[in-house]
């Protein structure tokens, strides 16, 4: 990966430390990084006001909270024409079961992530929801049988 520029080794520093433990006080996130806790203030802000810094969320366990199964499915438009795809991805946007949509090169239009509960779940949100997307022809449905890896955190070097 090819970072850029106009971070230097400090900031790198200070993304990885956030990656690791996004809720890290000052205090020891300036002890990590050798500067004093305004300068890495300052430093974090501007990564933020710059876009390198997006938010902070918490990592709920799926297992726990009834959205055990992972299903990744792939989607392939009856048109490919710019209103499709305008309507397929605003209509994603509003369904909380679609974790992440991925628009790709290949041979299907978007790539979907979506939890549900179970597999019976899982169906009536493809009957009810999925099949019933601006555009939709054509579905393929992975389920997942087991998590082997699962991480937001970006190689920083």
């Amino acid at each position: 990966m090819k970072l850029p520029a106009e971070l230097d080794r400090i900031d790198l520093r200070i993304l990885r430390a956030l990656q690791e433990d996004g809720r890290i006080a000052n205090l020891k996130l300036a002890e990590s990084v050798g500067l004093s806790p305004t300068a890495v203030l300052a430093r974090v802000q501007r990564l933020t006001r710059e876009g390198y810094i997006l938010g902070y969320e918490a990592r709920l366990n799926p297992l726990k909270l009834g959205a055990g199964m992972l299903v990744f499915v792939e989607v392939l438009l009856d048109r490919t024409t710019p209103n499709v795809f305008d309507e397929f991805k605003a209509a994603v946007q509003t369904r909380r079961e679609i974790m992440e949509a991925h628009m790709v090169a290949g041979g299907f239009d978007y790539l979907l992530k979506t939890r549900s509960a179970d597999m019976a779940d899982y169906r009536r949100f493809a009957g009810a929801v999925l099949w019933q997307l601006p555009g939709v022809r054509e579905t393929r449905t992975y389920a997942v049988m087991e998590e082997v890896k699962s991480t937001n955190q970006l190689d920083l070097g």
